[in-house]
């Protein structure tokens, strides 16, 4: 590897924002935000909306995971264009 063109690779702490639990590993992220740890170290803290511990193919649980912006996002965008069939008209706005 080339010396002086990697990111610095050091220890952070990861925590679910859901469900509050947090992973010590290591990462090239940074925070402003810091957590002291069980080891008795300080260590930058990165908050996760999903992680393995709260996500449902590994919970096996069945949880709405934020799709409603995403499907108003998308009705905003397409319309009705989504639900039409190729060749037939738009309905008109009245």
């Amino acid at each position: 590897m080339k010396p002086g063109i990697h990111p610095d690779y050091h220890p952070v702490v990861f925590r679910d924002a859901s469900t509050g639990a947090a992973f010590l590993t290591r990462s090239t992220m940074t925070s402003e935000a810091t957590v002291e740890w069980s080891d008795g170290n300080t260590y930058p803290l990165v908050v996760v909306d999903v992680t393995s511990d709260s996500h449902p193919f590994w919970t096996g649980a069945n949880r709405l995971v934020d799709t409603q912006g995403r499907v108003e996002r998308f009705r905003r965008r397409y319309g009705d264009r989504a639900n039409r069939t190729k060749g037939t008209p738009a309905p008109s706005p009245e």
